[in-house]
């Protein structure tokens, strides 16, 4: 995950653009100091005998991780995830998605540094339910979530996060191949091509991390698990392209309402089928259902997601999957215009009204 403005210095100097409120702004940059402000090196946390064993585990564990990431993935050899904040709240930042009632697309918003995102995120929770609730009132499907994790894109040395911390040893590694990816590669107003590019490399990373270790039943497992996932990813997907085509039929909006409470009446249904058939015993949806299916959730999940089959078939394409080759293959679709990568690479669901940047 990106997050967007950087440092408070950062902030005045930009908070006059438009597109960018200086409120927003500020909060972000307090928030991006205290993050910088609580970190410690990892070896440092690792010497204090005060450090509990819980803590001191999952770091040794990181420490191995991070130096994979450098020697063995390419990714960027640089002192981010080389220390640790303590921050003493359960998610870094509460990222707010919003979509029109009508549209499957995402709502962007532009900043200096990133370009146009598909979220907005927030340091503070209760600061974020309110920008959600304002965009809900002016008639936005929105979806909320904390996420434990972003990137500064290699601006400043990003730590490790006690948010972090709660996950297993294999998903703390995906997330540092995952936010180093972003230092890798980042292509401005495109958070399609950023995720997704990202969730390839945590992917081919994370196997790679494992087989390094001599783990292949953990290997197996988690390719057991990516498929059952690959299997939500689909329905949501599917839903999401008949979506499409209903805001796109031009039909009055009482219709296309009455559809939308339907098909999305008949996902949540399908998602619990799903996870019966899977065997699934704590669903990862369960607030998506208990607040209601919308466009802004399905829009975060196809932001993810749909363009990662194409960045995995570039990698295949490479001979033995090199990682190397495929960088440089993925930085040659980002030297191409936005639709052609998209073109090249995406799941292309249909055509619908504009998202309203």
């Amino acid at each position: 995950m990106l997050f967007c403005p950087r440092a408070l210095l950062t902030a005045l100097l930009f908070a006059t653009l438009p597109g960018c409120g200086t409120t927003y702004l500020i909060q972000a940059a307090s928030g991006e100091w205290h993050v910088l402000r609580a970190r410690k090196p990892i070896d440092a946390v690792l010497a204090d005998p005060h450090t509990p064993q819980t803590v001191r585990d999952r770091l040794t564990e990181v420490r191995a991780a991070r130096d994979f990431a450098s020697r063995e993935l390419k990714l960027p050899d640089n002192r981010s995830y080389r220390s640790y904040a303590d921050i003493d709240r359960p998610y870094v930042v509460w990222n707010v998605v919003a979509a029109p009632e009508f549209s499957v697309n995402p709502k962007r918003w532009c900043f200096p540094i990133a370009g146009c995102v598909a979220y907005r995120g927030y340091f503070s929770e209760r600061r974020a339910r309110a920008f959600a609730a304002g965009l809900a009132k002016r008639g936005f499907d929105v979806a909320l979530a904390g996420v434990p994790a972003y990137s500064t894109l290699g601006k400043f040395a990003d730590p490790v996060l006690s948010t972090m911390l709660r996950y297993g040893p294999d998903e703390l590694a995906a997330i540092i191949f995952h936010e180093l990816a972003h230092q890798l590669l980042y292509v401005a107003d495109d958070t399609e091509f950023n995720e997704a590019f990202a969730v390839t490399v945590e992917d081919a990373g994370l196997e790679r991390w494992l087989r390094f270790n001599g783990q292949a039943d953990r290997i197996e497992r988690y390719r057991q698990e990516r498929a059952r996932d690959q299997a939500f990813i689909e329905l949501l997907a599917r839903t999401r392209a008949r979506l499409a085509r209903l805001y796109a039929s031009g039909l009055p909006a009482w219709q296309m309402r009455a559809g939308k409470r339907e098909m999305l009446a008949q996902l949540a249904t399908d998602i619990r089928q799903l996870e019966q058939h899977q065997g699934v015993h704590v669903s990862v949806y369960d607030e998506w259902l208990a607040e209601g299916l919308n466009n802004a959730q399905l829009a975060s999940a196809a932001t993810y997601f749909d363009c990662v089959p194409g960045f995995q078939r570039l990698l295949a394409a490479q001979q033995d999957n090199d990682l190397t080759r495929f960088y440089t293959a993925a930085r040659a679709l980002a030297r191409l215009p936005r639709a052609a990568r998209h073109a090249r690479l995406c799941r292309q669901p249909s055509s619908d009204p504009a998202s309203g940047d």
